[in-house]
């Protein structure tokens, strides 16, 4: 089971979190469509990731999960962001969450590492399974886009 306190440090934490990831992305030179994007948009789905992160990474949300970022997937498209720039975004913040994890120094004990480590390993899950879904997204709605074309 993974370690409440880290879940509650890191929802508790969400506004430090959320500037870091937005720091990070008007930075990265590789997102120059992202860095387009109203900075309040980026900073609500990056919040609404955070506050409710202990939701996101209990099992049988899966749904939940493919329908959000299938969405967000369709969306990108048709704000004509790169696929890569979203992927990337979206490493962004689970390389922030993890870090801001480990920054706490929360573990201390055999039991706290392991804590730490199943958080990594739900948190890595979570945004293999976004990334999966925004990619689907995106795809359809490229598809979608090309039957209507031609």
């Amino acid at each position: 089971m993974v370690s409440r306190t880290l879940v509650q440090m890191i929802e508790d934490n969400y506004e430090r979190i959320t500037a870091r990831v937005m720091t990070r992305l008007r930075q990265d030179p590789d997102l120059v469509h992202v860095a387009g994007l109203p900075p309040s948009e980026l900073a609500d789905r990056t919040r609404e990731v955070l506050k409710n992160l202990g939701r996101w990474l209990v099992a049988g949300r899966e749904g939940e999960t493919a329908h959000r970022y299938e969405l967000l997937g369709r969306h990108r498209y048709e704000e004509a962001i790169p696929l890569h720039e979203v992927v990337r975004s979206l490493q962004i913040l689970r390389e922030s969450i993890v870090n801001f994890a480990r920054e706490q120094g929360l573990a201390q004990s055999h039991v706290q590492l392991y804590a730490q480590e199943e958080l990594e390993h739900l948190v890595g899950l979570f945004f293999d399974a976004a990334v999966y879904h925004v990619v689907h997204g995106y795809e359809a709605a490229l598809h979608e886009a090309g039957s209507v074309a031609g």
